[in-house]
């Protein structure tokens, strides 16, 4: 009598009934991973902000009550941070233009941002670092509507 191949098994008979799954190697790429996006998060530029408050800015939300729009003290430049823009006297700028208008700017000048919904933290990030660059260090920011 001769064996076959029908005979012979093709797998190894399983013991105890369940098939085990290693969770060591699932862990060890988690691990990689986390670490892998802790290095590669950029979280300086937020976390390094430092920000004030100060007394509320007459004409918005929250503010004094003022006329139709802001009201700005003197000594004030009241900016508006737009989604990607920002806006001075109805005029619309590049966040690479804020060296050349910190530079049009008198001494003591105190900046104020207006954030506009549609400002991103990003956007706002991008001011103020243009701003401190500019040698401005007196920023307030306030909420604006719409």
């Amino acid at each position: 009598m001769t064996v076959g191949l029908r005979d012979t098994p093709l797998l190894p008979p399983r013991e105890g009934g369940r098939f085990r799954v290693p969770l060591t190697p699932l862990a060890d790429a988690m691990f990689q991973l986390l670490i892998f996006f802790m290095l590669a998060a950029n979280l300086t530029p937020y976390s390094a902000l430092l920000l004030q408050g100060g007394p509320p800015v007459a004409g918005t939300p929250g503010g004094a009550s003022g006329g139709s729009g802001p009201a700005a003290p003197a000594g004030t430049a009241l900016w508006t941070v737009e989604n990607g823009r920002l806006r001075i006297t109805g005029q619309s700028f590049e966040f690479d233009d804020i060296p050349d208008l910190a530079a049009g700017l008198a001494d003591g000048i105190r900046v104020v941002l207006i954030l506009r919904d549609a400002a991103r933290v990003s956007d706002v990030a991008a001011v103020l670092e243009r701003l401190e660059g500019s040698g401005i260090s007196a920023v307030s920011i306030a909420a604006g509507a719409g």
